[in-house]
């Protein structure tokens, strides 16, 4: 912006010249840094870069729900049974089993595991150590 500046002569008081002055446009002495666009721009990429961050972690902890259960969601147990089964079968891991007259390792292991009763079986004999059960015999069931 341009302005004129007329000179004038101390003692005559009268103009002497007319001199043209460059000026620089004044700004806020209390409104320093960056434009408003600049800060809209800035704001902008912060609340995207917030959204990102949010659906990445919304997805590595919907990752880490599916995963860390795994036998919560279709797994098996040691002897094979589904935990479906596995939680509505008579007997389940790490109980304490007392033999009954009459019961042989094929007899728990179909308490066990009624689906595939040879898993369990093969489990048994595992724990065991032999395929022989004795009355009165406590079983841990694998």
């Amino acid at each position: 912006m341009a302005m004129a500046q007329v000179v004038v002569d101390e003692w005559e008081q009268t103009p002497t010249a007319l001199r043209l002055v460059v000026s620089t446009p004044e700004t806020n002495g209390w409104r320093r840094g960056a434009s408003l666009a600049q800060r809209r721009a800035a704001r902008a990429r912060m609340v995207r870069r917030r959204r990102r961050t949010l659906v990445i972690a919304a997805l590595i902890a919907g990752l880490v729900v599916l995963a860390w259960p795994g036998h919560a969601f279709g797994g098996e147990n040691s002897v094979g049974l589904s935990t479906d089964l596995a939680t509505s079968s008579v007997l389940s891991a790490g109980m304490d089993y007392v033999v009954q007259p009459g019961d042989t390792v094929d007899t728990i292991a179909r308490l066990i595991n009624p689906v595939q009763p040879v898993l369990a079986r093969r489990a048994l004999v595992r724990e065991l150590g032999s395929a022989v059960v004795v009355p009165g015999e406590h079983v841990i069931v694998p």
